[in-house]
């Protein structure tokens, strides 16, 4: 037994060895299959990095997007080799953004094509005498946000053969020249013969201006409905729309949101409030604002309206009732410089919440000598009344006519620049001041790739004087846009506006500028 016992021990041992340890043909399998997924995600990666290497390979959403589809300026593959071509040759000026062709420098290749058939069309009028280092930012900007076409009613510098020949040549600007003919047209035109503008009528200075927007805003709209637009606004170059509440920060859409039934949309106004009296460029200088009553809660306004206003005779300096858009509709006409309005219904108005315009006002000290040397009335209390309709206005024409230029900055100083930075601060937390950057940018943006520049090399080498003086005299003379206006029709439809406007006894006066609420509105409001 024991011999037995002692001869199967071994095979016990053998058979529990063999028991715990795998066979090696199962080792050599799983060692393999370890390899094999290593080796084959470096295969692929190896593969895809060849076929891209020798450009074999597509991006996946050109291969599967659609044939019209909407791209992005430089995804075009094929247009790859121009622009290497392009940069290899280019000049210094190029490098510091000083191209010769119309680009914005954050959408490169992007020449300010408005031909497309982007909705709604919009366009916008004026009436100026500024220089081109005011028009040119400010027709810019608003190609940036979505305005197409400009109607710019044009005189002083504005109206010269340098200023006008650069304007001329940005596509869908179009120049209306104050000459005789055109106020022989405006002294036949429907308002003049109305009562609603009739107090404004021979008047100096400021009412002599509003006048001329208004006849101005008439034949606007004539050329609007021609040029098949959807949304018209009246704007001085020294104001800017901001479209705020817009994802894109895009006018176009913005307008687009409004509901069909609306005819009009108001713009509250938005105020400057400059920090230094040195400023040149406002539009790429001033970033603080003074927000409108319509955007402020009752008490934050009031409660604050003395440490805002500073001692000036109101809360903003101008104007505070802001400006609107229009839809281009049969019957439309301006009722004033801010509002427009329909012979034939009350218009469907709206206030925006959050977009506004943006008044860069007495934003230089040059301001108050200019307005002054436009005027001719005397520098009284009594006098300066038949010149301006805003109690700030009179007060600036006064100081300026009377007072030694070190005088005239001191009160500009104190009247106008904020240099108390506390009272800034406190007046940002209660939300009267805030900033607002987005014009600035672009329009720095604008001026850094060279558009402003370019445009003038381009306008100078490529137009004559004789040709401009021809397109002066054939193009911009203002006979065209009132023909067929006295036709049967029309005669027809604007004695129809005028028995329904006697019938429902609309109030036949235009709105002219307003100051913002006074405290001493407060019990009524």
């Amino acid at each position: 037994m024991a011999g037995m016992y002692s001869s199967t021990r071994p095979s016990s041992s053998s058979s529990s060895s063999s028991s715990h340890s795998p066979p090696q043909s199962s080792q050599t399998f799983n060692s393999k299959i370890l390899l094999l997924l290593t080796l084959l995600p470096l295969s692929l990666a190896l593969f895809a990095f060849v076929l891209q290497w020798r450009g074999e390979i597509d991006d996946p959403t050109t291969r599967w997007s659609p044939k019209d589809r909407l791209e992005f300026p430089g995804m075009d593959a094929s247009t790859s080799s121009q622009h290497v071509t392009r940069r290899s040759s280019s000049t210094c000026a190029e490098i510091l953004g000083q191209s010769r062709s119309l680009s914005f420098p954050y959408f490169r290749d992007w020449n300010f094509n408005y031909t497309s058939d982007l909705k709604p069309k919009i366009c916008i009028t004026t009436s100026t005498s500024a220089g081109l280092e005011q028009i040119l930012p400010w027709i810019f900007y608003h190609k940036v946000i979505g305005v197409s076409t400009f109607f710019l009613f044009v005189e002083g510098k504005a109206a010269s053969p340098g200023v006008s020949k650069v304007l001329e040549s940005i596509p869908d600007v179009k120049l209306i020249y104050r000459t005789r003919e055109l106020e022989e047209q405006q002294a036949k035109s429907r308002i003049w013969n109305e009562t609603w503008l009739s107090s404004f009528f021979y008047k100096p200075c400021n009412y002599e201006l509003f006048v001329k927007q208004s006849l101005n805003m008439e034949m606007a709209i004539v050329m609007a409905r021609e040029a098949d637009m959807d949304w018209i606004l009246h704007l001085d170059t020294d104001e800017l729309i901001h479209p705020a509440g817009t994802r894109e920060y895009s006018l176009r859409k913005l307008l687009s949101d409004v509901p069909k039934y609306v005819d009009m949309v108001v713009f509250p106004n938005y105020e400057s409030s400059v920090e230094r009296d040195d400023i040149k460029d406002p539009f790429s200088e001033v970033s603080m604002f003074k927000k409108n009553y319509d955007h402020l809660p009752k008490d934050t306004y009031f409660g604050n309206y003395k440490e805002s206003t500073r001692g000036n005779p109101n809360y903003f300096l101008t104007y505070g009732n802001g400006k609107s858009a229009a839809r281009v509709q049969h019957h439309l006409r301006p009722n004033g410089a801010h509002r427009w309005h329909n012979y034939m219904k009350t218009p469907n108005e709206i206030k925006l919440d959050e977009a506004a315009v943006l008044h860069y006002t007495y934003t230089k000290f040059s301001d108050l000598t200019s307005r002054r040397d436009r005027c001719g009335c005397k520098p009284t209390k009594d006098d300066v009344k038949r010149c301006f309709m805003l109690e700030f206005d009179r007060s600036a024409f006064i100081i300026a006519s009377t007072a030694t230029e070190e005088e005239m900055l001191s009160w500009y100083r104190e009247h106008v620049v904020w240099t108390d930075k506390a009272l800034n601060m406190k007046l940002m937390r209660k939300g009267i001041l805030t900033r607002i950057h987005a014009p600035m940018v672009i329009i720095q943006g604008l001026r850094e790739s060279g558009t402003f520049s370019s445009l003038i090399v381009s306008a100078q080498n490529t137009s004559s004087r004789a040709e401009l003086l021809s397109s002066v005299t054939d193009d911009n003379t203002s006979s065209k846009v009132f023909e067929g206006k006295n036709d049967d029709k029309t005669t027809e439809a604007g004695l129809t506006g005028r028995k329904v406007l006697e019938v429902s006894d609309i109030v036949l006066s235009a709105v002219p500028p307003l100051s913002p609420p006074t405290i001493n509105d407060d019990d009524d409001i």
